[in-house]
């Protein structure tokens, strides 16, 4: 839940702070007549909305090595990372994009994660504790799972959606804020201290029941990045590596909060908090993999 609270935080922060200077900027504020200039708050939503998650995701890879302590593998230094660089080779030439970035990050849980602004600009990388528990064909079909997500353009369509949905809810939020003013505080000079906080707090309902639907995407294009690793690899592999992620999910998951959405293994949520999983169950990817019918 730790993580969940933290994505949410995090894009609350943003939009809250996209709020206040749009407020500077008197944009959304009320004319002359009494009016919102709609057209300028859409516009100006829309730069910070999509703003802000662009450049979340030009930082991606700089904020996926901070954030977990990958060390790229600039010149393998043994076998098995010589074998992992040479497979992440086979399988990008095989997907038709460019040689990512290949790491490996400090953890004992078995998790593995691609981010990057194009498909051609990747990094993906793996944990210390799925190369050391997992069998090759395994690791492989994890690695085929992200390189799917790189091949797909996972993260360039999070990103709009991300963007979409920031822009409506600064767009919404204030136009709440401003009938709260006008109508329960009865002010008529302009934007004032009601529609500041009822700004705020439909922000963060919004941000909240906004953040539904890019876990809801989350969750689709998992299938999507299993259906292209077995492909890739297999779909024998990557049976086995789902249903061993399943064997260890007692291991805590321990990517950042902001990293979760982009690792194999999310972790397992219930009852309510399903709805805010960036995974569906591991029991569902496995049996759409059965049902689907790759050789």
């Amino acid at each position: 839940m730790m993580r969940i609270v933290l994505f949410l935080a995090t894009n609350m922060a943003i939009l809250l702070v996209a709020s206040v200077t749009l407020s500077l900027l008197g944009i959304g504020t009320r004319d002359a007549a009494g009016g919102i200039d709609l057209t300028g708050m859409l516009i100006f939503c829309a730069l910070f909305g999509f703003g802000g998650a662009f450049v979340s995701l030009f930082l991606s890879k700089w904020m996926a090595k901070r954030g977990t302590g990958a060390r790229v593998i600039e010149t393998p230094q043994n076998r098995q990372e010589q074998w992992l660089v040479d497979t992440v080779a086979m399988l990008a030439k095989q997907a038709n994009i460019g040689m990512p970035e290949v790491a490996i990050f400090p953890s004992r849980a078995p998790n593995a994660f691609a981010t990057g602004w194009n498909r051609n600009s990747s990094l993906v990388a793996v944990s210390e504790g799925m190369l050391q528990r997992f069998s090759p064909n395994e690791v492989k079909a994890v690695m085929a799972h992200e390189i799917g997500h790189v091949a797909n353009g996972d993260m360039v369509t999070l990103t709009l959606i991300q963007g979409v949905v920031n822009t409506f809810v600064m767009f919404f939020a204030r136009i709440i804020g401003s009938f709260v003013d006008r109508v329960i505080f009865k002010n008529e000079d302009g934007p004032g201290f009601g529609f500041i906080i009822a700004t705020i707090f439909a922000e963060i309902i919004l941000g909240i029941l906004a953040s539904i639907i890019v876990m809801w995407f989350s969750r689709q294009r998992e299938f999507r990045a299993d259906a292209a690793a077995a492909q890739l690899a297999g779909a024998g592999n990557m049976i086995a590596a789902l249903e061993h992620l399943r064997s260890e999910q007692g291991v805590p998951v321990e990517l950042p909060g902001e990293m979760t959405a982009f690792g194999i293994n999310g972790g397992l949520r219930k009852g309510l908090a399903a709805l805010f999983m960036t995974h569906p169950p591991l029991e569902e990817r496995i049996a759409a993999l059965k049902t689907a019918g790759f050789r």
